[in-house]
């Protein structure tokens, strides 16, 4: 599968007052459908048994629910024919690429998805396809890898997946090759990661700064490439951990394994005379994405980043879509959005004004694949 087909474009545009917005309802679902909402659009949740409650509750921006027994079934041809006769472009999200997979969202997956399906992979740390690949090709900077425990020269993070919540990934920082050992094992044995996992760890130089999301979006239909928001994340239970006395901290460090995992986040404005360089550094991560995966990032994605005292941005990680932090706007808007719009918008609303403007002028079949 590639470019979505001149019949499925025509199908869309014929049923155009009857389009539907869908995704699995999960990560940033909910900001997809209020903006869909907003702009007057059926909106559809992929919901996994057991997980659909919350969006029962939300009748008045979810259109309809759909359970599976696993999000995985999506692909299953009866539940695709669904998604056909509802008219239905989907939104893809963290979770819609963990759940079901790159392969299956590649090769089986026939329901035009809002941007480039063929970029998502490139989230990932390792494999042919990565986001390194992608930021050395746009000459953006970015943490020093090591290729294995023994090279560690210095403090680092290391990523790698969670042996249990597997949406997540496990993180920790080693001060030396003879910490990363140490941790690791202890890990290992409290059941966070798995041991064989090791060979799919990212070891990346521990880089100090302000930690900043900054939530682009590259429109096809106004010719730009626009920051919409900023937001920053609130991890458990590192802050929690953080919030503990200095001498408390100490005390806990031989008992508690402080885990990174993504439970929410907060917005953030960063200082005017810093979005130049944001605006610099997302054209490059564009331009190089069109050249190594044509057509290149459309639509939403995040570039995760710490500014330095030196107020140098250096991207540590990368989202090819939608990212987890829009919720933080949902209802309210961002402020650099109202700057393009008169309005302030979510992301989530941003996608949904994308695809308005480009059944207007034209051009949807550049925004699907």
């Amino acid at each position: 599968m590639g470019r979505i087909s001149s019949y499925e474009i025509e199908r869309i545009i014929k049923n155009s007052g009857k389009i539907s917005v869908s995704a699995v309802a999960s990560h940033s679902a909910l900001d997809v459908f209020d903006g869909a909402h907003d702009e007057g659009f059926k909106t559809i949740a992929i919901c996994q048994k057991g997980r659909e409650k919350t969006y029962e509750r939300f009748i008045s921006v979810i259109s309809e629910v759909i359970i599976l027994e696993k999000f995985s079934d999506i692909v299953k041809k009866e539940h695709q024919k669904k998604l056909q006769e509802k008219n239905s472009i989907f939104v893809p999200n963290r979770s819609f690429s963990v759940y079901v997979g790159y392969d299956k969202i590649e090769e089986e997956f026939e329901i035009p998805i809002f941007g480039n399906r063929f970029m998502l992979r490139y989230e990932e740390r390792t494999g042919e396809k990565n986001y390194y690949k992608l930021l050395d090709k746009a000459g953006i900077r970015r943490p020093k890898t090591f290729a294995n425990p023994d090279e560690i020269d210095r403090p680092v993070i290391v990523k790698m997946p969670h042996a249990v919540k597997k949406v997540e990934r496990g993180f920790f920082i080693a001060i030396d090759r003879e910490d990363f050992y140490r941790k690791f094992n202890r890990l290992v044995n409290d059941g966070i990661v798995n041991k064989e996992d090791i060979n799919h760890a990212s070891i990346e130089e521990l880089v100090i700064g302000s930690h900043f999301n900054v939530n682009y979006f590259n429109s096809i239909a106004f010719n730009r490439n626009e920051i919409i928001s900023i937001d920053r994340r609130i991890q458990t239970d590192l802050d929690g951990f953080l919030r503990l006395p200095a001498d408390i901290q100490l005390d806990l460090k031989e008992f508690i394994d402080v885990e990174m995992i993504e439970i929410g986040h907060e917005p953030v404005t960063i200082r005017e005379s810093m979005l130049e360089k944001l605006f610099e550094i997302g054209d490059k991560f564009v331009e190089a994405s069109r050249e190594i995966e044509s057509p290149g990032i459309i639509g939403p994605y995040t570039l995760q980043l710490i500014v330095t005292k030196n107020l140098e941005p250096i991207v540590f990680d990368v989202a090819t879509r939608i990212g987890g932090g829009t919720n933080a706007y949902m209802g309210i808007g961002s402020q650099y959005s109202k700057l393009y719009f008169g309005k302030p918008i979510s992301l989530g609303r941003r996608i949904s004004i994308e695809l308005k403007e480009c059944l207007t002028k034209g051009c949807l079949e550049e925004i699907l694949t």
